[in-house]
């Protein structure tokens, strides 16, 4: 029933089928694009700090012009954010965990996507989406926002070369999909996110998808979690998007009780989707369920 109740929630914010993930199943012995040992298998399986390090990526995102014009111009992401947040959500899912077949087919179909979106940003420069440029800035908010997201609220113990391992390992991706010279340590990713802070803009565009975020659409008994991963997606801002955003810097205090409340609430999540895409992933390789 409880379970029952958190799968409903969490398809309030990214939507996904109410099934088994089968088709992460075949073809068996298939490791994909990283494999097991990865880090991108560790911090990707843990969907509650997935889905907060994934709210403030867009935020981040949105603040770049460039970036955010191709959302605004070729996507229905205003009108449907659930789709929007469940369409990232299977990517990085199909990319992570997917076989090979899989997550290169999806890679394919999202390049040729990119190839489409071009036109004028809110300053009348023009922009495209396969511009180097934009998706690295794509690239490092969300690798940093998910990681950030998982050493706040599953394991802040990871070592300096378990982040930079996973830097490394999601660089790869992210030159499939068309960047180029991509960090692949925590600290070129920091170094490189300062280089973009004078690009970044938070104008009537940028507000509108803060505002939709801080109103995220949910049903009643859904809203009170749909609400927790939001202000924790707010939270997990880096210390200098506070400002630019008129918003303030949570208290350590007010950090303290929000993250008591995403542990509280991330353990019955975690149980109820314990047997989900990475566990399927798993199978396919080893034909049995890994043993924690």
């Amino acid at each position: 029933m409880i379970d029952e109740m958190i799968r409903k929630s969490i398809r309030e914010m990214v939507g996904g089928s109410k099934g088994p993930p089968v088709a992460f199943l075949e073809p068996p012995g298939d490791r994909g694009l990283f494999g097991p040992e990865s880090m991108p298998w560790e911090i990707h399986a843990d969907f509650m700090s997935m889905m907060i390090g994934g709210i403030s990526s867009l935020i981040l995102q949105a603040l770049h012009p460039g970036a955010l014009a191709g959302v605004w111009d070729h996507s229905s992401f205003r009108e449907d954010l659930k789709g929007r947040l469940g369409r990232t959500a299977f990517f990085i899912a199909a990319t992570t965990y997917g076989s090979t077949a899989m997550a290169e087919s999806i890679i394919t179909r999202v390049n040729q996507i990119h190839t489409k979106v071009t036109g004028f940003d809110e300053f009348s420069r023009p922009y495209q989406a396969t511009d180097p440029h934009l998706l690295n800035w794509v690239h490092i908010t969300e690798t940093s926002s998910f990681l950030s997201s998982y050493l706040a609220h599953k394991n802040k113990y990871l070592t300096q070369g378990q982040k930079d391992q996973y830097f490394s390992e999601m660089a790869r991706l992210a030159v499939k999909l068309g960047a180029v010279d991509v960090p692949n340590a925590q600290r070129g990713t920091t170094e490189m996110m300062k280089q973009y802070r004078s690009e970044l803009y938070f104008g009537d565009r940028a507000k509108n998808i803060v505002s939709l975020l801080n109103h995220f659409p949910a049903s009643l008994p859904a809203k009170p979690f749909v609400k927790l991963i939001t202000e924790a997606g707010f939270a997990n801002l880096p210390d200098w998007a506070f400002e630019l955003i008129q918003r303030k810097k949570p208290s350590l205090i007010e950090k303290l009780a929000l993250d008591t409340a995403v542990s509280v609430i991330a353990k019955p999540v975690r149980l109820a989707l314990k047997d989900g895409v990475a566990a399927h992933s798993y199978r396919r390789i080893y034909g049995k369920d890994k043993i924690d």
